[in-house]
């Protein structure tokens, strides 16, 4: 029987919604022949990654979050206020003709500014399940819960969604632990493990005379804020220390165009780096390096933890301290090293990590159980779903 899946990804900035929302289109449709899969996200660059059959997207008016924390249009000349409303309202009228028999919202309860409110109710007056897909860390407890206190999102959580599920585990991280939310929500929560990513194993990592040549991947994510992190590593080499090993950076799409121009031309300079600004199948990057540098978004880890790769973790710690909390919760259990920017940033301090990196021990050397059967429980969570069983959570078998 033909089913439709919906998936909502906010963000207009960065890869990781979108990233993770990709990889579960990809393993629904894999698992289910009859299945499609429409994606809306507001992201600028949706349009360069592949998507399998049967799975699409509908692009929404992008909105940028400034420093001040207030959102202004991406690309139009309107208020943000009818941006949103425009969103809202493709949002809407997308769900009410796909009619889909799963909605899942990654992230945000609500959407953007409540944006996905009125398809909430819409779908649960049609009788269509609803998923609140969550990553392994959100925030720090006390800042998330003052957030969804001020977005009202505790209602959402309580009355509009069937389950909520958690792409991690709880030997990770429980991100709703410290939260005060009510026991139902609780008892419809979810870990799935983490989102297995794979790669074209035949496509060349970079076209270049040294492909073939053991090297470190470096990569701060969507690159917007990875700026700290690239310097800090080019440093390591402008010093003259012994890395002992090629470092191949991706700089990242949003990194800003001053900063990536300036990141190139010192490059050139360096013997044993190379710098490319984006590649949509960074998982073969992945999958031949020897070592990965990265700042710890969600997706990153996943791949660190999917191609086995000894890591070194340099989170941000603000606007948001997730990746911080990731990295450490990580580092303690022995799937990765973490080196916290201190704001000085030691060159020698980062050569040294980066010179032992690939005798690092690997993630699959750590035995934590399901860590990534994220994908495989997904697909087993919309079965059940599908087959019209139960809606609360039963446990998953291991």
């Amino acid at each position: 029987m033909p089913q439709r899946v919906l998936i909502y990804s906010h963000d207009s900035f960065g890869l990781g919604h979108l990233r993770r929302c990709q990889a579960i289109a990809h393993a629904l449709v894999g698992a289910h022949p009859a299945m499609s899969v429409l994606i809306l996200s507001g992201s600028p660059i949706i349009g360069s990654f592949a998507f399998p059959n049967r799975v699409d997207f509908v692009r929404i008016p992008g909105v940028i979050k400034l420093s001040n924390g207030d959102y202004t249009s991406h690309s139009l000349h309107m208020r943000v206020d009818e941006t949103l409303a425009l969103r809202a309202s493709i949002i809407r009228h997308t769900a009410e003709t796909f009619e889909p028999d799963l909605f899942i919202v990654d992230k945000e309860p609500l959407g953007l500014r409540g944006e996905v409110r009125d398809t909430l109710d819409l779908l649960k007056s049609r009788d269509i399940p609803t998923v609140l897909g969550l990553r392994d860390v959100m925030d720090d407890p006390g800042l998330l819960a003052e957030e969804w206190r001020r977005k009202n999102a505790v209602p959402a959580l309580r009355d509009l969604y069937d389950e909520v599920w958690v792409y991690g585990l709880p030997q990770v991280c429980r991100p709703l632990e410290e939260i005060a939310l009510p026991q139902s929500v609780h008892h419809k929560t979810i870990y799935t493990g983490y989102l297995r990513r794979t790669s074209d194993s035949a496509r060349p990592a970079l076209n270049d005379a040294s492909a073939g040549e053991p090297y470190l991947l470096v990569t701060p994510g969507g690159g917007g804020d990875g700026e700290a992190l690239v310097d800090w590593v080019l440093r390591a080499y402008e010093i003259g220390e012994t890395v002992a090993h090629r470092a191949r950076i991706v700089l990242g799409p949003f990194m800003p165009a001053e900063v990536q121009n300036a990141f190139l031309e010192r490059v050139q300079k360096i013997r044993g780096v190379e710098a490319i600004t984006f590649d949509p199948g960074i998982e073969a990057l992945f999958e031949q390096a020897i070592g990965v540098v990265a700042m710890g978004g969600y997706n990153t880890f996943c791949e660190i933890l999917s191609f086995d790769k000894p890591a070194l973790i340099v989170p941000r710690s603000v606007p948001r301290r997730e990746q911080l909390i990731r990295a450490q919760r990580a580092a303690e259990l022995g799937l990765v090293k973490c080196l916290v920017n201190d704001g000085v940033r030691d060159a020698t301090q980062m050569a040294t990590a980066m010179r032992h990196l690939p005798q690092q021990r690997r993630p699959s050397q750590i035995v934590v159980p399901g860590l990534l059967d994220g994908l495989t429980n997904v697909n087993r969570l919309a079965d059940r779903i599908f087959a019209g069983r139960k809606r609360w959570p039963v446990a998953i078998e291991s």
